[in-house]
């Protein structure tokens, strides 16, 4: 079971976000897993994210059951910013919304309170994604900024697409 007593928020579809903890490392690597196109990492990278990450990163439950997660950090050289590594909605929670709250649970976070911008990178013909942050950008009242950071031929020896480096912000303190 997944409850935990760091549940922040309840709403109408009995969704509890909270920060993730140990035990979310393996569920949250069936939830990446059962999301295709999602890059799948090993169960030791998801339990690093749910525990050295835990304070930027949110997990979402419903009835016990892990449906939604985005693992974040604040990178070292660049404390005004969240990173966000990866979002994964469950296919029970699509449409909803469930993503860009995520989003905002985290930019609300203590840990962020000197965060002004939240960068991600996306594959070029990712519109699903384009779309969430670009919605996320327009809530924030800022600037959305991209260019390729992670080239297919120079990075990914030709076995990934292109990543572009997104930029939203700046945004106010304590968004």
């Amino acid at each position: 079971m997944l409850k935990s007593k760091e549940a922040t928020q309840a709403d109408a579809f009995q969704l509890v976000f909270r920060q993730p903890t140990a035990e979310d490392g393996y569920p949250l690597n069936k939830l990446v897993e059962n999301s295709p196109p999602l890059d799948p990492n090993s169960v030791y990278c998801n339990l690093l994210q749910c525990t050295h990450f835990a304070d930027t990163s949110v997990a979402v439950e419903e009835d016990g059951q892990l449906v939604g997660f985005i693992s974040a950090y604040i990178p070292p050289a660049k404390p005004d910013t969240v990173f966000v590594w990866q979002v994964v909605v469950d296919k029970s929670q699509r449409g909803r919304g469930l993503a860009k709250r995520m989003m905002q649970e985290i930019v609300r976070r203590p840990a962020c309170e000197n965060v002004r911008y939240l960068e991600t990178t996306i594959t070029p013909d990712n519109d699903a994604s384009w779309a969430l942050f670009r919605s996320f950008a327009r809530d924030m009242d800022t600037e959305l900024n991209h260019h390729i950071w992670f080239e297919r031929e120079a990075h990914f020896q030709g076995h990934h697409d292109c990543e572009a480096l997104l930029r939203i912000g700046p945004f106010g303190q304590r968004a």
